[in-house]
């Protein structure tokens, strides 16, 4: 959460059936899709493969050619999800050579994602007791790029010496937080609005 860097995870390794066509793939993103929307709707436990398929609008049987079990589409969603908004921040930070205006295009580009994906907190929250190892490799993704990122712009002298694992996960709390707000709380404060403060905030600190 914030500009780190993209982290490949291998989240297809364990499906039931790789995807060998680009029809193939699309289904399976179907399904996943559907996953999203119907979990973050009735949550984990009063989700079932039965109104994923008929979300995703494929038979049942489809199902288990990418998937063989409901907590298994449940786990390969959850590091889905954190792929592709890690993916979205990193494009939006790709071309921006100062670590704090990338800080602010990050921060932008990740409460784009959560507006886009309000299920994205109910999600990763039941990971935590569905699924505690997706759960970790989650935020373990976030934190492993943004200390990467914080490690290059301390060398380069754009920001102050401090220990970068804890600045990282500092830093994804902001990013939580103000998605929370955005999304669980439905704060009325404009996604500018919300970017500018925070940002201000990381940047300046609380001091007068």
């Amino acid at each position: 959460m914030g500009p780190a860097a993209v982290t490949p995870i291998n989240n297809k390794a364990s499906s039931g059936g790789l995807p060998k066509t680009a029809r193939g793939e699309a289904t399976r993103k179907s399904i996943l899709d559907a996953a999203e929307r119907v979990i973050g709707s009735n949550g984990y436990s009063d989700a079932s493969i039965g109104q994923i398929t008929r979300e995703a609008g494929v038979a049942q049987g489809t199902f288990y050619i990418y998937f063989k079990t409901k907590e298994q589409v449940f786990s390969e969603l959850v590091l889905e999800m954190g792929r592709l908004v890690r993916h979205r921040i990193a494009e939006a930070t790709a071309n921006v050579p100062n670590r704090l205006d990338a800080e602010k295009a990050g921060l932008t580009a990740f409460l784009g994602f959560v507006q886009a994906h309000p299920d994205l907190y109910r999600i990763v929250q039941e990971a935590l007791f569905v699924d505690p190892k997706a759960y970790r490799a989650y935020y373990e993704s976030f934190a492993n790029g943004y200390i990467d990122g914080l490690n290059t712009a301390l060398r380069a002298g754009q920001i102050s010496p401090g220990d970068p694992e804890t600045r990282a996960w500092a830093l994804m709390g902001v990013a939580r937080a103000l998605g929370e707000q955005l999304v669980v709380f439905n704060t009325k404060t404009p996604i500018q609005d919300l970017v500018e403060t925070g940002f201000d905030l990381i940047a300046n600190g609380l001091k007068p």
